[in-house]
């Protein structure tokens, strides 16, 4: 082995929640510093192991079981530099911290990203954070969703962290501006895997995992929907892909079949807001949690982000504009149409 390489021991007990789930996701919970890609080749070659033995990805655990990892890692990406990286600190304890992350900064290094992220971040901004995977990052979100996340700064509560997410006892709220006009509120509960004909995309299909989604029409305007989206579930792109699956993608998810629709009519300066808006309309807005250490309930929110509050003001305008036509008045409330 190359002496640039690095030799990555790990070992840890699969937790009770996770029984019935695929090695390589109870590997991707336990050492969730190493992308599951990753993880899955050295299941495959036998580097990582269930109980001694030598396993299958796609097999399943019971709860209980120890994963060992004896392998060695390429240094491809930066996980251990301190870089300044923006984004904000909307709470912080001993044990956690809660960050609004901007749209445009990727979560950890990886494919395209070896350093500059959020992680690289954290780790200037609280350098005790090295000593935990992922430097204590809990859950992730896209690159170009903003909003808030959770960063254990402890170990104790990075394992007590992870087993509420895993638990379901976290609320992740988003608000998102999806094309076309949903009637009701609805939950959409369609299992989600990854797409066999884009690798880089994921889909709704019969074999993929339990995946569950929340919808609250939070505004209508004439052709887009302000929405609210509770997650029951964390899969990859999981309100991108179910909100594509009913024919509504985010507005600019491109990704995700969202083809710039805009309202009859639609005036220059709508125009300009749908169509040089570049990235999925998502925003992580609400999440709330027990505290790990304390059992203390807490909830916290984050603003929309510039970019998305005028998107949502345009659309808003545009709507209000289209209910009085030129030259007629108002209706009176209660007065008959003729």
């Amino acid at each position: 082995m190359s002496g640039n390489a690095e030799s990555v021991v790990r070992a840890g007990r699969v937790p009770r929640e996770l029984a019935g789930e695929r090695v390589d996701r109870a590997a991707a919970v336990l050492f969730d510093e190493f992308s599951r890609v990753m993880l899955g080749r050295w299941i495959e070659d036998g580097s990582l192991t269930c109980d001694g033995r030598r396993v299958r990805p796609r097999d399943r655990v019971r709860g209980g079981e120890e994963l060992r990892l004896d392998a060695w890692l390429l240094p491809r990406e930066d996980w251990r530099s301190a870089q300044p990286v923006g984004f904000t600190v909307v709470y912080e304890d001993p044990d956690l911290l809660v960050i609004d992350k901007p749209a445009g900064v990727v979560v950890h290094p990886g494919a395209g990203n070896p350093d500059g992220t959020l992680v690289n971040g954290l780790l200037a901004h609280r350098p005790g954070l090295a000593r935990l995977p992922r430097a204590g990052i809990v859950h992730r979100l896209d690159k170009d969703t903003s909003g808030l996340l959770l960063v254990a700064a402890t170990p104790e509560a990075r394992t007590r962290l992870v087993g509420l997410l895993a638990a379901r006892q976290i609320t992740r709220r988003y608000l998102a501006v999806v094309e076309g006009c949903l009637a009701v509120d609805r939950t959409i509960d369609q299992p989600v895997g990854r797409d066999p004909t884009v690798r880089t995309r994921q889909c709704v299909r019969a074999d993929g995992r339990p995946a569950r989604t929340h919808v609250h029409v939070r505004a209508r305007f004439r052709a887009h929907t302000l929405i609210e989206a509770t997650l029951d579930t964390g899969r990859t792109h999981q309100i991108r892909v179910h909100l594509a699956h009913l024919g509504h993608p985010l507005v600019g998810d491109a990704r995700y079949g969202a083809r710039g629709r805009l309202p009859p009519g639609a005036d220059p300066g709508l125009i300009e807001a749908l169509q040089g808006f570049r990235r999925q309309a998502l925003h992580a807005w609400q999440l709330a949690f027990a505290h790990p250490i304390t059992g203390a309930p807490l909830a916290f929110e984050a603003p929309l982000p510039a970019d998305l509050s005028a998107l949502v003001d345009a659309l808003a305008r545009d709507a209000d504009a289209s209910r009085v036509e030129p030259g007629r008045a108002r209706p009176r409330p209660g007065a008959r149409r003729t």
